[in-house]
């Protein structure tokens, strides 16, 4: 051993010499031996996590996860779209995608490929709204137009015992009233007579331009009805009446008879909340909910339930394939000569489409798309592949992206999306097998163990996506799913489906009332949890770009497939914090209405305008405070009101005789009247200001010592854009 040693030193001091030798020839020598510098535990820890990211990175991309992010593309382009100033024009979009074709040419056999690729899904997004607005686009009503009006029903939105919601279509003067230039309104009419598409209604209408934003951000009732082809809004006034029916082989009035059938059937044998909850969990229609029972679902976490969605079409899909092919397995010989398992995901996927038409079919986002996730689901068994992928998630936000590109606004879909993402993310990650068989108590506690995570991991992705539509979390969410969701899977579904089942023969009462019994347990439940809540569930205000800070990390989610992915919305809540932010307004000026809200140290209030109007509630809804019904120290006449701060004076002006001693003396002047030219020497909002730019939110800035503006209209200059007449 020694020599051994011996030799292999002598070997390596051969092996340095003749080293230093050849560096010597080279006009180079060898520094002394220095023992090397060990790197230091945060070195060290640095480069692994270096390594590993860009190893998970080198890994999404090798697996072709860039398609995940297609539809973030898209969702980017509509966006960008959504978000310019002007109508861009045609020929500019055609040419942008004309020039991406050779682009995909010269690069075909390029790694940059990919990169063109996920270029022209963000250029398709901002063409599907334009193309979109040509298809199905409408003229928006500019004036209110009164008159006696005949028009074909199109759709009953809701109904309740003291009025309905329909759209319809050809709207028609019958005694020479001024024609509208419209496609279609959404009217109130009355409970009765009964309706269903394809009626022909006559009734004395009053017509108003659809309202823009109640606040900047909020939502567009605008846009949404422009790509929906509704371009008015109005109300049955009087001499409603039915003038014809519809045609018997209709498929739309059949599928809403239907509905309308079920409706009737539950309202038959439930009354109150349950009849109401019922009615949307079967058929999608949620009118009848009250604001009381929508409250407390929401601050509970349980809104999620009465909405049709994954939860209920998974477990009807999902039932119909378990018991189709327990039942053939039980048949002798079957499972040898036919495809059970091909046969109960086939019966699957019909049922998922039935229930799709009973929810509303393709206006139901939230349905539809777990209708495509399941179709998707079921395919991948038919096709004996993994069902549930990331892959599948981008392929059905794909569809809904192209069949209703407007959707990409409504929160519906971005909690739908967040939450679908997030759960298939986590049940991507690798896990250990369970081990053994397990007992009917190591089974009980793995469903409650399953549902407690499911929920905390669906919550946690729509997190900031509901506080930045609703303003509101529910922070017990995790608990109220673990109490209600077992009674939802166990006995309200399953009875639902009993019950529609059993409806053609006349004896689904008893189901019904188990169903009913069911959904008072849940709202018991959720009063319990909301009742512990109470006082937690607001959060603080958020801006459009905590939503891009959201999607970003949604996306980085979905594409590193490894722990990795959890880095992005790691990431996204300190941004959020540091710039997603919002501040309250010190003055609110409503733009139909007198309402003028200001903001004292004792609160918001009221110095013009009338408390409980729409505008007034949802703004005490929105910013989580009480308006009350005047302002302390609020000087009034016949002419107008004052209001004066430590920081700033305020006048509202209601008579042009005002207009003399209130100009140059405030800080800010409203009038909803247009107010002279030489009226100068503060901020001013008039009749024409509030036409073009809808509500005005302004908060005072000291530095500037002037009003920060924010109007709820950016422009008029798009076709959704109802212009002043």
């Amino acid at each position: 051993m020694c020599s051994i040693e011996r030799h292999e030193r002598k070997g390596g001091a051969k092996r340095v010499q003749g080293a230093e030798t050849l560096d010597r020839d080279a006009g180079t020598a060898l520094a002394p031996t220095q023992p090397a510098a060990r790197p230091s535990l945060p070195q060290v820890l640095a480069a692994r996590q270096q390594r590993g990211l860009a190893h998970s990175l080198g890994d999404a991309v090798a697996a072709r996860r860039l398609f995940v992010l297609l539809p973030f593309m898209m969702i980017a382009g509509l966006a960008g779209y959504a978000a310019l100033p002007f109508e861009p024009e045609a020929w500019a979009l055609m040419a942008v995608a004309a020039g991406l074709v050779p682009g995909a040419v010269l690069l075909w056999r390029s790694a940059a490929l990919q990169a063109v690729g996920l270029a022209a899904a963000v250029w398709a997004g901002f063409c599907l709204l334009p193309l979109h607005g040509m298809w199905f686009g409408t003229q928006m009503l500019e004036r209110p137009a009164y008159g006696l009006f005949e028009a074909r029903v199109d759709e009953i939105v809701s109904a309740t015992e003291e009025a309905r919601r329909v759209v319809v279509s050809g709207i028609v003067p019958v005694t020479g009233d001024r024609p509208v230039d419209i496609e279609r309104a959404r009217l109130v009419v009355p409970p009765a007579p009964v309706l269903a598409p394809g009626d022909v209604i006559r009734a004395s209408m009053r017509l108003a331009p659809v309202p823009g934003p109640i606040l900047p951000g909020a939502f567009d009732g605008q846009f949404h009805a422009y790509f929906s082809g509704i371009g008015a809004y109005g109300t049955a006034t009087g001499d409603f009446g039915l003038v014809s029916t519809g045609s018997a082989l209709d498929a739309t009035r059949a599928v809403e008879g239907l509905r309308m059938a079920i409706g009737g059937r539950i309202d038959a044998v439930l009354d109150g909340a349950s009849a109401a909850i019922g009615r949307a969990m079967v058929v999608g229609d949620q009118s009848a909910i009250s604001d009381e029972t929508r409250e407390v679902m929401a601050a509970s976490g349980l809104a999620h339930i009465y909405s049709i969605s994954g939860l209920h079409l998974s477990i009807v899909a999902g039932g119909i394939y378990f018991l189709l092919r327990l039942g053939l397995a039980f048949i002798p010989g079957v499972t040898t000569r036919w495809p059970v398992k091909k046969i109960a995901a086939t019966a699957g996927i019909v049922a998922a489409l039935g229930y799709l038409l009973l929810a509303g079919g393709l206006a139901n986002v939230p349905a539809l798309r777990s209708t495509l996730m399941l179709a998707l689901v079921f395919g991948a068994v038919l096709a004996g592949r993994r069902a549930l992928t990331m892959r599948n998630v981008a392929i059905a936000a794909l569809a809904i992206i192209v069949i209703d590109p407007a959707s990409v606004f409504r929160a519906s879909f971005q909690l739908s999306f967040a939450a679908v993402v997030a759960l298939i993310g986590i049940y991507e990650l690798p896990r250990s097998a369970p081990g053994g068989e397990r007992g009917w108590g190591q089974r009980i506690w793995a469903t409650v163990w399953a549902t407690a995570a499911t929920s905390f991991i669906a919550g946690t992705a729509t997190l900031l996506f509901s506080a930045y539509h609703f303003q509101q979390t529910a922070p017990l969410s995790v608990l109220g799913n673990v109490l209600v969701l077992p009674v939802v899977s166990l006995i309200i579904m399953p009875f639902a489906v009993l019950s529609v089942l059993a409806m053609p023969f006349g004896i689904e009462g008893p189901f019904v009332a188990i169903m009913g019994w069911g959904i008072d347990r849940m709202v018991d439940g959720a009063e319990l949890v909301a009742g512990w809540s109470e006082g937690w569930t607001g959060n603080p205000l958020l801006t459009s770009v905590a939503l891009i800070i959201g999607l970003l990390a949604l996306a980085w989610f979905a594409f590193i497939n490894s722990w990795w992915r959890f880095a992005g919305p790691a990431v996204a809540l300190p941004l959020v914090l540091l710039f997603g932010l919002d501040t309250r307004p010190d003055v609110l000026v409503a733009d139909t209405t007198q309402a003028v809200v200001l903001r004292t140290e004792a609160g918001m209030g009221l110095i013009s305008g009338r408390p409980g109007s729409f505008a007034v509630e949802v703004w005490g809804e929105h910013y989580q405070e009480t308006i009350a019904a005047s302002v302390t120290g609020t000087r009034c006449d016949s002419l107008g009101c004052i209001d004066e701060t430590p920081q700033f004076s305020v006048a509202v002006i209601r008579n042009a005789a005002a207009f003399a001693e209130d100009c140059g003396q405030h800080d800010l002047i409203i009038a909803r009247m247009r107010v002279p030219t030489n009226c100068v020497g503060g901020q001013v909002i008039d009749a024409d200001t509030l036409a073009a730019g809808g509500v005005h939110w302004l908060r005072w800035d000291e530095a500037a010592a002037r009003f920060e503006i924010r109007t709820a209209i950016p422009n008029l200059t798009r076709p959704w854009r109802v212009a002043p007449p």
